[in-house]
């Protein structure tokens, strides 16, 4: 049964979690959670994010808190289908659900969470499903997925048109986030593969590093285009060796979102890499950032998984050596340039 309403609250208040729940509110009842009371009073009385979309005016109707119990409470309120989006970075998702699972009444009605983090755990080289699912399966009345796609938080919440894919094994989980979002100028696409829009969501970032390196050092638009088409090759393999569908990755949460984030100016992943091939170290490129580029913590999670898999993944070969051992980017072109001719697949 398609689900009619929904009460949305959002963990986070970061770019996309503040993006999120401005496009929820517009349309949904929505509070939207901030960890430290200061930003929840600053959300409040700016009605816009200042530190991380100034200038852009939040929906008057939205709600703000710093109490997790408050959101909680709100979503479970009578009068729609209650959803909760975790707009948290992977490093912070476990954290996120060990605190969901105190304090979720144990009689709670159905509730749908999604989770838009895109990278793998750093140390474990979990993927999101696999730091949740775990926590999660304490709460029975809660299934969960992910929200992911080709889209740069400031223009979601500027209300320009985006299309993102929710990938759940829940049909209620698709319905309630298709019924929050598919509305407006957003357009939502249900799926059952998990798998494959996380390791999208992580790779793209990968990739996006490398093609910001390749536009730094000035290599032309050839170059870049051969780094997003094999980039792209390395992403599906190693989705498939994981069991995700090749599909997947030519649809918005692979191709889209590679495209998106290889070639956007408002990707954090392709400033970092611009920055590195006009000569910065990495370390003077993340002194100077206030957000996080998840794919500088990705790209050592994904080579270590990709070895042990045995899955050929050069351009994440090359990211990593001139991210963590201090190679020169010229070095690396010149690597990958003189590989061995092979087939293209």
């Amino acid at each position: 049964m398609p689900i009619s309403s929904v009460r949305v609250g959002v963990i986070g208040a970061g770019s996309w979690g503040t993006a999120l729940a401005a496009a929820s509110a517009r349309h949904n009842p929505t509070c939207l959670w901030a960890r430290q009371a200061d930003t929840a009073a600053s959300l409040r009385q700016a009605q816009e994010n200042l530190r991380y979309l100034p200038g852009i005016a939040l929906p008057a109707s939205l709600r703000y808190t710093s109490e997790l119990t408050e959101v909680i409470d709100f979503v479970l309120q009578p009068g729609g289908e209650a959803v909760l989006i975790l707009g948290v970075p992977v490093a912070g998702l476990q954290e996120a659900c060990e605190a969901l699972a105190r304090h979720l009444p144990a009689d709670a009605g159905p509730v749908s969470l999604v989770w838009t983090c895109k990278g793998l755990e750093a140390g474990t080289g979990r993927l999101p499903h696999q730091i949740a699912g775990p926590i999660l399966q304490a709460l029975p009345n809660l299934e969960s997925g992910v929200l992911s796609g080709p889209s740069f938080a400031k223009e979601v919440a500027q209300g320009l048109p985006v299309a993102l894919t929710v990938a759940s094994a829940s049909a209620r989980v698709r319905s309630a986030i298709t019924c929050a979002f598919h509305q407006g100028n957003i357009r939502v696409y249900g799926s059952t593969d998990l798998v494959g829009v996380e390791v999208g969501g992580a790779v793209k970032n990968i990739i996006a590093l490398a093609t910001g390196i390749c536009d730094g050092l000035g290599l032309g638009e050839n170059a870049r285009a051969a780094l997003v088409t094999r980039g792209l090759a390395e992403m599906t393999r190693l989705g498939v060796a994981l069991g995700a569908q090749a599909e997947t990755f030519s649809g918005l949460t692979g191709l889209g979102d590679l495209i998106l984030t290889t070639t956007g100016d408002l990707s954090r992943n392709r400033q970092v890499g611009l920055a590195i091939g006009r000569g910065q170290t990495l370390e003077q490129v993340l002194a100077g950032m206030s957000q996080v580029a998840e794919g500088v913590r990705c790209a050592q999670a994904v080579r270590v998984l990709a070895r042990q898999l045995s899955i050929d993944m050069p351009i994440t070969e090359a990211v990593c050596a001139i991210l963590f051992e201090g190679v020169s980017p010229l070095t690396v072109v010149h690597r990958l340039l003189t590989r061995d001719p092979r087939t293209e697949g």
